[in-house]
């Protein structure tokens, strides 16, 4: 890894909350230009179909997460966006097909269908669509649609995170990407006994095989790959580009 930052820097380490690796950058005077540059090369390991030991208290839908688990996901497990008339709720509850019920096919059950109620679309716009916007649109990009599915399954009474990375397309039909790879974003949902476990609802996909965790957060908010402030003119440019490389 490594982080290149024009004009030089001061840069500190720190982890936050949720033990991502966190840069901070402050500067000695004023300049006309600042670059971020990171290079990142790893090895990514993982199956593409793999297998999840939950554990037998939660393998089946309704089950209750331990005292300890509950204490430890506190606002992972509350809505994060206001739902007046319940519409989410009710939408999510629509994929329980009885009491009991297979957790594992619930999950995949939403994380399919997602896509026949939302199209995915390449949105560049600032922000993320709230999930009943997303719904009421009936289309959204990939951080829009895995905050969608992560709200659904909150009211579900699961515990769930925003994940921040890259896709790769490995098999070239993967939707939001281009070319080898882009960034990407979707859901974890903690299972005891597997714990958390991959959902990209955009692609239809459970697992990591084709995606790689750059940072993980409650909300989408908090996962941005730089932010900051500065004192200039309204309009001066900014930009970013991301380039992947499989080999």
């Amino acid at each position: 890894m490594d982080l290149v930052i024009t004009p030089p820097g001061t840069v500190s380490w720190a982890n936050d909350v949720y033990g991502n690796a966190i840069a901070s950058a402050t500067f000695a005077a004023p300049t006309d230009r600042l670059s971020i540059e990171s290079r990142v090369t790893l090895e990514h390991h993982a199956v593409a179909f793999p297998q999840f030991d939950i554990a037998g208290s939660a393998s089946s839908y309704p089950f209750s997460y331990a005292l300890d688990e509950v204490s430890d996901l506190g606002a992972l497990l509350i809505p994060q966006f206001v739902d007046p008339s319940g519409r989410l709720p009710l939408w999510a509850r629509g994929f329980v097909r009885g009491a009991p019920t297979n957790t594992l096919a619930l999950l995949k059950d939403i994380n399919d269908a997602i896509l026949a109620w939302v199209e995915y679309e390449a949105r560049d716009d600032e922000g993320t669509q709230s999930p009943l916007v997303t719904l009421e649109r009936r289309r959204g990009s990939c951080r829009d649609i895995a905050v969608l599915m992560i709200e659904a399954v909150r009211w579900l009474g699961f515990g769930a995170r925003i994940v921040s990375g890259y896709l790769i397309n490995r098999n070239t039909g993967m939707v939001g990407s281009i070319g080898t790879g882009s960034t990407h974003a979707w859901a974890e949902i903690f299972l005891p006994g597997a714990g958390w476990v991959s959902f990209d609802p955009t692609n239809r996909t459970v697992g990591d095989f084709s995606v790689i965790p750059i940072a993980v957060a409650r909300d989408i908010k908090q996962a941005v790959p730089v932010s900051g402030s500065y004192a200039g003119e309204a309009d001066d440019f900014l930009g970013m580009t991301v380039e992947v490389s499989v080999y």
